[in-house]
């Protein structure tokens, strides 16, 4: 092995190690995923629901299992004394529906026989809801907080904002379902909470998960909504499904715990892709260093900022302000197709959800382009104040 191809393999192995020092020492951001897995910490994993829901149902078992419910209930039914071995609620909360067909029936079979069926999701089992007469909708939704509660006097009421969706029932069967909860969002009242009987048993489906992950049960006081939730399953044995392992299937590949740690992971595809670019460029033929040739200079910003050093140095305040609402209305008009001739709420509003930026804001340079036509004389203060209003829209 030559010097040279002795200080390349240094070089990587340099570079590697350096970049598995800064990986293994940085912060780990934050993982917001809403898996909703009683093993994970995070801020929407159940691991602090996992460690309190004994003490709400004490002096009953809490069952957890990670088969489908089909699997589980069926071989928990006698068929010759057409009823369960086990009696008690079922549990399933989750951000999408995990539930499959066969799942959905023996929930429904499980439930008329005398249990409860307790379901916290933004996306139900269709079977279920077309046989409760249940129907569910969702709108658009601006990140914000949405304020829940359940319908007791003495209940309190909840914002809840991270992991929450605006996921309500608009249809319900009012002759036989009970409205437990509502939510409150955009001046509008909807139902997220309701009990259906259904044979002897009865069905609890709620529509926002998130108040039972991690973050919200850490939160002030969010642990109390949770507990209102709960309150009206039955105290008995509680069954639980963590999570249909259907489409959770390991990995066979021999670099599974490699590409599943992050640093190994990175350090990895730096050392395959460093090996490429090595080969490359020492499998080519040797030829002599082409001269680099410098390219022409780009002086259109240099030229820009003399000028306008020339309007601030004259203290032409007024002309500079002139020349940023041309430019910013152009813009507009150029990448939103918006008439700028009146700037009014209707323009505003076009504004807002073409570009999606914070109504204030828009409102705000609005205001303060109108204010500088109906004055005279301008100020640095005013260059200053309608230069930071632009630059915060970052059109």
């Amino acid at each position: 092995m030559n010097r040279k191809v002795t200080l390349y393999v240094v070089l990587i192995v340099v570079v590697l190690a350096i970049i598995i020092i800064i990986d293994a020492t940085r912060p780990k951001p934050i993982d917001w995923s809403q898996t909703y897995d009683p093993n994970d910490k995070i801020p929407f994993g159940l691991f602090v629901f996992d460690k309190e829901l004994p003490s709400l149902f004490e002096g009953h078992d809490v069952n957890k299992f990670n088969i489908t419910p089909y699997e589980y209930f069926d071989d928990q039914y006698d068929y010759d004394a057409k009823e369960y071995s086990v009696k008690g609620s079922f549990i399933s909360i989750s951000d999408r529906n995990n539930l499959d067909e066969e799942s959905a029936t023996e929930l429904m079979y499980f439930a008329e026989h005398g249990n409860t069926v307790f379901l916290s999701m933004h996306e139900f089992p269709q079977e279920i809801l077309d046989t409760l007469k249940v129907r569910t909708e969702s709108f658009y939704y601006i990140s914000d907080s949405i304020l829940t509660y359940i319908n007791n006097p003495e209940s309190e009421k909840y914002y809840l904002r991270e992991g929450a969706m605006p996921v309500y029932f608009k249809s319900i069967d009012t002759a036989v379902t009970t409205v437990l909860g509502h939510q409150e969002f955009l001046n509008r009242k909807d139902v997220n909470y309701i009990s259906v009987p259904f044979g002897q048993g009865n069905f609890l489906l709620h529509t926002q998960p998130a108040a039972f992950g991690n973050f919200h049960l850490l939160k002030d006081n969010h642990y109390k909504y949770a507990q209102d939730v709960l309150a009206y399953m039955p105290q008995a044995d509680v069954y639980w499904n963590t999570g249909s392992n259907l489409n959770e299937r390991l990995s066979g590949s021999p670099l599974r715990y490699i590409l599943n740690q992050p640093a190994l992971h990175a350090a990895f595809w730096v050392a395959f892709w460093s090996l490429i670019i090595f080969m490359f460029f020492n499998a080519k033929r040797k030829q002599r260093i082409v001269p680099e040739t410098e390219p022409l200079r780009n002086t259109t910003v240099a030229f820009t900022k003399t000028i306008g050093n020339l309007y601030y140095q004259e203290k032409d305040h007024r002309n500079i302000i002139d020349k940023k609402i041309i430019y910013f209305l152009e813009k507009i008009r150029n990448e939103y197709l918006i008439d700028t001739y009146s700037l009014d709420d209707s323009f505003a509003e076009k504004l807002y959800l073409k570009s999606g930026k914070p109504l204030e804001d828009i409102q705000k340079i609005i205001h303060l382009i109108k204010k500088h036509r109906q004055q005279f004389v301008s100020t640095e203060a005013d260059v200053i104040e309608i230069n930071k209003a632009i630059e915060k829209l970052r059109l």
